[in-house]
């Protein structure tokens, strides 16, 4: 049974809404659980789940409640004396911090007692944790956070989504190595096409690092679907299945994809309350406006796997639910089964991937 380690103490909503998705997930995907944190926290909401047998989080428009039998469930606590917060340098936390919970979720990873990590705190913990504990997969400069999100199409990967601010046209080239693999792996798509985030369709185009990745990308068009640059707007469209950046870029792209879907979604229903016919049309609408949001709602995509380390790390949003938390553990559970690292290191092998 795969088992997956929780940062039970990283999110804004830690440990209540963690432990309640992790119950969650051990209870429809069938995976074992370890949740690491402060140990009297956890088993308070450990028993106040087992005395209400109900949660309550479901994400979405509306709550749901779900029932769960805990007795049925394989999950243990590991406990943790130390929590690194948001503010705290990365770096230093985690060598300062030893006893931190996710410093050790990673180890439960190295010491093979879990298979994989799920963490909703300070990303650059997350990841300073994983490249020091589990160290990089050969040929791979930099692990890179990769983030799937919705189309008219097929879903796609943009790679980096905000792990390097400062990369080389060699990075960029490990993640579209990376991209690819898991576009093909674990989204299914069966060759992946590679686009370069920039500010016009032309080789010429954009600053000196998408030139030259440009340029290294279509050297490799024998080794790698590359089909040139793609701007902004084309993000969603799916002529491509991998969108190539370096960190400051892909996380700007996504943030701003979360805050405009939201304001939308605002915007909607505020107009469906402005006048009675309005008001009919959107419980007429209601049933579709789910439908859509399911599509485009991050809590559905759950986290984002931090691709390039010798082990599965998902990094969930910071303001992650029980529902998030749930679909983040599928996540991890789905990169597990597909051995996705494995493949990563066996194209770097097959390809002669450059050093840099």
């Amino acid at each position: 049974m795969t088992r997956i380690a929780i940062d039970a103490m990283g999110g804004d909503y830690a440990p209540r809404e963690v432990v309640a998705g992790a119950v969650w997930a051990a209870s429809e995907y069938g995976v074992a659980i370890e949740l690491v944190g402060k140990q009297d926290r956890i088993e308070y909401e450990l028993d106040r789940i087992r005395n209400e047998g109900i949660i309550t989080s479901a994400g979405g428009f509306k709550d749901k409640k779900i029932k769960f039998d805990l007795s049925k469930l394989d999950i243990k606590i590991t406990p943790a004396t130390e929590v690194i917060e948001m503010g705290e340098a990365p770096g230093q936390a985690i060598r300062k911090k030893k006893k931190s919970s996710i410093v050790l979720a990673v180890d439960a990873v190295a010491n093979e007692s879990s298979d994989a990590i799920v963490a909703a705190g300070s990303t650059g913990a997350a990841m300073a944790a994983s490249l020091f504990g589990l160290g990089r997969i050969p040929g791979i400069d930099r692990p890179a956070i990769a983030v799937t999100l919705p189309t008219m199409k097929n879903p796609i990967v943009v790679i980096d989504a905000g792990a390097n601010s400062n990369c080389t046209p060699d990075m960029l080239y490990q993640f579209a190595v990376m991209g690819t693999t898991f576009s093909k792996n674990v989204l299914g798509i069966e060759v992946p096409r590679i686009g370069v985030l920039n500010i016009g369709e032309e080789a010429g185009k954009g600053n000196e690092l998408a030139q030259a990745t440009y340029k290294l990308l279509e050297e490799n068009q024998d080794k790698l679907n590359f089909i040139g640059n793609i701007e902004g707007r084309e993000i969603f469209s799916g002529i491509c299945d991998v969108i190539v950046c370096d960190g400051f870029v892909g996380n700007v792209a996504l943030k701003i994809t979360e805050g405009t879907s939201s304001m939308l979604f605002r915007m909607l229903k505020q107009e469906f309350k402005t006048d009675p016919l309005a008001r009919i049309a959107g419980l007429i609408a209601k049933p579709f406006m789910k439908r859509i949001y399911r599509k485009i709602n991050y809590e559905e995509f759950g986290g984002a796997l931090l691709l390039g380390v010798k082990g599965i790390t998902v990094i969930s949003h910071g303001s992650s639910k029980a529902y998030a938390i749930k679909n983040a553990v599928r996540v991890a559970k789905e990169a597990v089964e597909t051995g996705v690292n494995k493949k990563i290191a066996e194209f770097l092998e097959g390809t002669n991937e450059r050093s840099a």
